[in-house]
Formats: C-alpha cells, sequence, structure tokens
C-alpha cells in the first residue's frame, strides 16, 4: 500500500519516525513523508527512501481562514497522491488533515504525542481547539495516545468515542541502538544535561532557577542543555532573553545536535522539567542508556520514572523542588547510581521498546488501509 506519514516538520519524521518508515518499506509499503521544507527534507528522500511531498503549514497560527487554507491544500495532496492510508501526528495534521481525508475517502490513524499549549494555557484560543478535535475527531479509524492520561482527558471532554482509542509507549526506543556503557563511569565534574525545545512549557526557565541552586550547593557541577531556540508563536523563550540568562554561568548551552547519544553519554543525570509530554523521546533514549532520571510529576514525564528506583520526581513549575531532586541524584554513591542506571534500562527494554510500537503500526495499517 500507499502510505503517508504526515507531521508539522520534516525534522520530525527524521528524528521520530524514522524505524517507522523503515518497518512500512520492509513489509513491502510505499511511504510518501508530506511536512513542510526543512533542513531535513531532502535527507528523507535520499536516505530513508521516501517520496517527499513538501506543504505549506504554519505550525504555530491560530487563523481560521489560513487554516481552511490548509483544510483545502490537505485535501489536494491526498487527492493527487492517492495514499491508501494517512498516519497523522502533532496538531494541525490531526485536525485539518483528517478533515481533508474524510472529504477525500481516505482512512486516516492518528497520534496525540503531545497536548502541548491547547490543554496547559485555558484561553479562547484552546476552546477553540477543543470544538475542533471534537468535530475532526469524528473520523479517524484509530487515534493513538502516548499516555493514559492524554486518552482520558480526551474521552472526559468528549472529544473521542473510546472505542477507536488505543495505547502506544510513546514512539518507542531502539534498545539495539541506544544502549549503556559497558562499564559505569561517574563523570567530573557531575554532569546534568535536559534535551529539549527552549520552550517555556518545557520548565527551561525552572531548569536555570535549579542550575544556579545545584551549582551554589555544589559548586562545579555541570548543567547543561541541548536543543533549539523556538521563538515562533510565542510559547519560546525569546532569544535575547535566553542569552541574558545564559549570562548568569549556570548553564552551559550546547546548541543542537545530530547525535542526541553522544551527550546523554557523557552526561550522568538527565533532566526534563516539562509542564506535560505525550511520552518524551529524550527520557526513552536516556533510559535505554541507563542513565538515571529527573522529570516532573505530570502526564507522559511520569511514565519513564518509578520515582526512587530508576529516578525521581519532581513538583512541576518549582526550580527549588527540581534543585532538591537534582542535588538528591548527585549525592547517591557510585553504586546507587549504577544500579538507578541499570533499572532505567531495564524500563526501556520491557515498557518501551520501539517494536511495540511499530507492531501495532503495521497491524493499523492492514486493518483500515485500502487496498491497491
Amino acid at each position: 500500500m500507499r502510505v503517508a506519514i504526515v507531521i508539522n516538520t520534516s525534522w520530525n519524521i527524521w528524528n521520530f519516525r524514522r524505524s517507522l518508515v523503515k518497518a512500512l518499506q520492509a513489509a513491502g509499503h510505499e511511504v510518501l513523508a508530506i511536512a513542510p521544507p526543512d533542513a531535513y527534507s531532502e535527507r528523507l528522500e535520499t536516505e530513508l527512501g521516501c517520496r517527499y511531498v513538501p506543504i505549506l503549514m504554519e505550525n504555530k497560527g491560530t487563523n481560521p481562514a489560513k487554516d481552511a487554507l490548509l483544510t483545502r491544500r490537505f485535501y489536494q495532496i491526498y487527492r493527487r497522491e492517492r495514499p491508501d492510508v494517512v498516519l497523522q501526528y502533532t496538531i494541525k495534521p490531526n485536525i485539518y488533515g483528517t478533515l481533508a481525508a474524510k472529504l477525500a475517502g481516505i482512512p486516516s490513524v492518528n497520534n496525540v504525542s503531545g497536548l502541548g499549549t491547547v490543554f496547559i494555557v485555558k484561553n479562547l484560543v484552546s476552546k477553540v481547539a477543543l470544538g475542533l478535535y471534537r468535530f475532526a475527531f469524528k473520523f479517524p479509524r484509530r487515534v493513538f495516545f502516548q499516555n493514559d492520561d492524554d486518552r482520558q482527558l480526551f474521552l472526559d471532554h468528549g472529544l473521542v468515542q473510546k472505542s477507536i482509542t488505543d495505547l502506544l509507549p510513546g514512539s518507542g526506543i531502539d534498545t539495539a541502538a541506544f544502549q549503556p556503557a559497558t562499564t559505569f563511569q561517574r563523570h567530573q565534574p557531575f554532569t546534568f544535561l535536559m534535551i529539549a525545545r527552549v520552550l517555556y512549557e518545557k520548565g527551561v526557565e525552572e531548569y536555570f532557577e535549579a542550575a544556579r541552586l545545584v551549582r551554589e550547593a555544589m559548586p562545579g557541577t555541570r548543567v547543561q542543555l541541548l536543543g533549539g531556540i523556538d521563538e515562533s508563536g510565542g510559547v519560546g523563550v525569546k532569544r535575547a532573553v535566553f542569552e541574558q540568562w545564559l549570562q548568569a554561568g549556570h548553564v552551559e548551552y550546547l546548541g543542537t545536535s545530530d547525535n542526541v547519544a553522544a551527550h546523554i553519554a557523557q552526561a550522568d543525570c538527565v533532566v526534563l522539567p516539562s509542564y506535560r509530554e505525550g511520552t518524551p523521546k529524550t527520557l526513552l533514549e536516556a533510559a535505554a542508556m541507563g542513565k538515571p532520571i529527573v522529570t516532573t510529576d505530570v502526564p507522559g514525564c511520569r511514565e519513564t520514572v518509578v520515582n526512587g528506583v530508576n529516578g525521581l520526581l519532581c513538583q512541576v513549575r518549582s526550580g527549588p523542588d527540581l534543585a532538591e531532586k537534582m542535588l538528591q541524584v548527585q549525592r547517591i554513591p557510585d553504586a546507587g547510581l549504577a544500579e538507578m542506571g541499570r533499572a532505567s534500562r531495564q524500563l526501556a527494554v520491557e515498557k518501551f521498546d520501539e517494536q511495540i510500537v511499530l507492531d501495532k503500526y503495521l497491524r493499523v495499517v492492514q486493518e483500515v488501509g485500502r487496498r491497491p
């Protein structure tokens, strides 16, 4: 069959759906990658063997006229390319792509990979988004959620029929590609790493506050941040503000990288103080590589930590509590830290192996896809 993967950036397909693309191709399907053009678009064709189809999409905008045009663009692409099934991710493909697929007579499978600002900030935009979800989600053949809190929230708001919902362990993790070091090593100085875009909702501001408190208590501790600056849509930290935070000298900014594993390998503990997630891929990577985790006790994040076993859960939006949990981990002796890392690896293998995700997608494509 011809299977379309539809996301808000080509980068997203490359980083989070590469294994799915390969699994679909190995099963004999042709894969279309439909996303706005960026630096990764060409790689989807040359290195992954997809046929890349560009679409103009303003990811953060909420203009109804522009969004109506987006539905039309999706419809035109779906009519022209005639996929047998579309697999859609992120809010705009999930809403407007679903409407277009229904109009084009093509079955759709959606993935709610995180609720983002719509459910964190209560305002007119979030109310409109809820209404759009409620209408659009009448039409998919299946809706995957990455944690049960998110699924229950959609059910409580009457946004989706329970019979078409299912759960996935996030994007899953390739536990063969992400491996722990052969021998445990505590780095000198002790190193914390946060991997996320520079967005308020990822808890970046709290991380900077915690970094100051940790380094006051344990001078010389390294506190690192890996991830791109994103000023679009008013949810990202403005570059000028971010640079001002950096001047305090407590956080080492690493920019972006295509080799996240190399940075995780050099860290002693991976931190994500996010306000809410689907299931964070970066924490799954950290777990697979045998790293202790400190993250917030919120939907999506809490699934990656058994508190006190492979990491610690902290309060959301609290820099001081985050700092306290980071210091707790830092004070654990080598043997305890190594045991936490082993527990992280075990959790990744047993609960989050990507084969669970791939098998579900391959089954649903066979079930709902139109046979050529």
